[in-house]
């Protein structure tokens, strides 16, 4: 094996956590108000999923179906 092989990339942990899309984010605070531990709201007004997975996921999917324009989906890590 030569020196300049490609590292691997590592796999996928296979945790779901939630991603907030900001282009359609409209800033409701629905998803705060529902998983104050997940997301904050950020100075531009909109909603970010600061801590993706930082609640169980029946309550994310909650936070997730409580966004007026869904904003929220899971994403992998």
């Amino acid at each position: 094996m030569s020196d300049d092989a490609t590292p691997i990339e590592p796999a996928a942990t296979g945790k779901k956590g939630a991603y907030v899309d900001p282009i359609t984010c409209i800033g409701c605070t629905l998803c705060t108000q529902v998983c104050p531990n997940v997301y904050e709201m950020q100075d531009d007004g909109k909603s970010k999923a600061t801590n993706p997975s930082n609640d169980t996921e029946e309550k994310i999917q909650e936070s997730i179906e409580a966004c007026p324009v869904d904003a929220i989906s899971w994403k992998e890590s």
